[in-house]
């Protein structure tokens, strides 16, 4: 073990662990994490918005520990393990005697810096693209059977972990041509697909919601210099804080000494070509990025062992940003530190408010697929997030967690009423009022589909009940959303709906119920888009149908 692992290294990754650990169970979850903890309620073979490994990896966490840790409990271990394998994917004999600049240079990657305790999918990303890697780098000295089967079995988790890691799979396939042409590599594809299967299966049963989602649905704005291409440049100097000019500089500067090299380099440029192409259509989150963190780090200590003056300059400035980001972990747990708000401040102030007055009612959020899930947590109580035509969809769109408050008395809160029963604010002054509403109904999951004619201004709009209940008609207001060609909503507009069948008032279970529409026309400029939605019982309108372009 020390022979790959030097006992300074052991040691400093066991530090890593610990303070990791103890960061964990004291700062409170961010919005993300607890939607990722309420995919872990019902583990299943996908979610809305992401693969499902995220929430296998909260499950996991949830059976050592409770709390905040039991939501973190493998992203600390994953963390450690990433360290590892990053240190095995270098060569050079000259690394171990310089362990502290290793720890330092990773430590400065702000992102995985923060992935070693927060639990996202770009955690368990970020640790098997460094498996990945490192079984490719096996592959290359020796395609074994066995090596062929593991590099599958990788690859598949790196998909169940984030669609993302497509972009890794196919840049070191990109760097190497040949492998097409080798049987071995081939085993290793067939055995990720297999492993894979039951994911595709579950897109397949839930109409790939996902896919549909991430690449058609998504609501995007106009093209901004600033806010794209400008904040994509901003998050490639963010993602590695200090050290950023000798990290890029070693992705310059390196040369392809062999087959592994290439592959780094190729994963690295290729992931940052896509996105700055992609920075032209839509803002470019920073963690979309994240996993050019593994190739770049090991360039970059490849890098800081062969140039003096940059290892003496990358030792500095990781010396400082050890400083600052260890403040910045401190900041995380408590605010007065710094006179910033983070997602990790108040969390637990403001459910408690919202709990004391919501008289032991369910709450139903508006809009917000992240509180609902954090009250959850920090309540152990149901909760649901009703969507409207102002939002998108999400894992509240597609599962059961609307049966968990129909037909009782809840609390509806909402940031856009100007009064109600209740008021609570967050920790940033956003004030909320809420009211109490006997025997909530919704009916989010009735689907709309619309026939357009050619000939005539009446359409045919379809209902089907989805649902094992049947649902009044007369209980059902049908409203047309004008987005425009981004997806932003504009214009809400009331739809005179005629039954082709009078004589049917309630829709029954899996049956449809079918009527001729008129579309009213839109006043708005420039309309892309419109969309059907249901108005229950005076609730504002659903997504119940599908983006559907104009042709104008």
């Amino acid at each position: 073990m020390t022979q790959k692992f030097p006992r300074l290294f052991l040691v400093l990754l066991a530090v890593l662990f610990v303070l990791n650990l103890v960061q964990s169970h004291f700062t409170e979850l961010i919005y993300d994490e607890a939607y990722y903890w309420y995919y872990a309620q019902q583990l299943d073979w996908g979610y809305f918005d992401h693969p499902p490994m995220v929430a296998f990896l909260i499950k996991l966490s949830s059976l050592f520990f409770e709390g905040e840790l039991g939501v973190r409990f493998m992203s600390c271990v994953l963390s450690v393990g990433t360290y590892a394998f990053l240190w095995l994917l270098i060569d050079s004999q000259k690394k171990k005697d310089y362990v502290i600049h290793f720890f330092l240079l990773l430590f400065s990657m702000t992102l995985l810096n923060a992935y070693g305790f927060f639990t996202l999918p770009d955690t368990p990303l970020l640790f098997f693209t460094a498996l990945f890697l490192w079984l490719y780098k096996l592959f290359l000295r020796k395609p074994t059977i066995l090596v062929s089967v593991f590099l599958g079995i990788v690859m598949a988790a790196l998909m169940y972990s984030k669609y993302h890691a497509v972009l890794v799979i196919l840049f070191v396939f990109v760097s190497n041509f040949k492998l097409i042409g080798n049987w071995k590599a081939w085993l290793a594809v067939i055995v990720a697909l297999i492993c894979y299967t039951p994911h595709f299966l579950w897109l397949y049963e839930h109409d790939f919601v996902s896919i549909k989602y991430h690449l058609f649905e998504r609501p995007n704005q106009a093209y901004s210099f600033e806010k794209f291409t400008l904040g994509y440049f901003i998050n490639l100097v963010a993602i590695f804080g200090l050290l950023f000019y000798w990290v890029y500089l070693s992705l310059i500067k390196t040369r392809y000494s062999d087959k592994f090299i290439k592959a780094l380099k190729y994963l690295a440029y290729g992931v940052l070509i896509f996105f700055f192409i992609s920075s032209f259509n839509r803002r470019v989150q920073t963690q979309w990025i994240i996993v050019i963190s593994i190739p770049m780090a090991v360039l970059a200590f490849n890098h800081l062992l062969e140039n003096v003056k940059s290892r003496k300059w990358m030792y500095r400035m990781g010396l400082i940003s050890l400083v600052v980001l260890l403040y910045a972990r401190a900041w995380l747990v408590h605010q007065p530190l710094v006179p910033l708000l983070f997602e990790t401040h108040g969390n637990k102030e403001w459910v408690k408010s919202l709990q004391s007055k919501a008289e032991g009612a369910p709450i139903v959020f508006e809009n917000s697929y992240r509180a609902s899930p954090m009250y959850e947590f920090y309540t152990g109580e149901p909760t649901f997030s009703l969507n409207n035509h102002m939002y998108r969809k999400n894992q509240y769109s597609i599962d059961d967690a609307e049966e968990r408050v129909r037909n009782k008395r809840i609390l509806y809160v909402t940031k856009y009423r100007k009064s109600g029963d209740i008021s609570y604010s967050y920790p940033d002054g956003t004030l909320f009022y809420g009211v109490f509403i006997d025997d909530f109904q919704s009916y989010r999951k009735l689907q709309c589909l619309v026939e357009l004619s050619k000939d005539s201004t009446f359409h045919v709009l379809k209902v089907y009940n989805p649902y094992s209940f049947d649902i009044p008609l007369d209980k059902l207001d049908y409203k047309v959303a004008y987005s425009n060609k981004y997806k932003q909503v504009k214009q809400l507009l009331p739809i005179k709906a005629k039954p082709l069948d009078d004589n049917q008032f309630l829709l029954k279970p899996k049956d449809t119920a079918y009527y001729s529409v008129k579309l009213p026309e839109p006043t708005m400029e420039h309309p892309g888009y419109f969309r059907i939605g249901i108005s229950e019982n005076g609730l504002l309108p659903g997504l119940n149908g599908k983006p559907i372009k104009l042709n104008k």
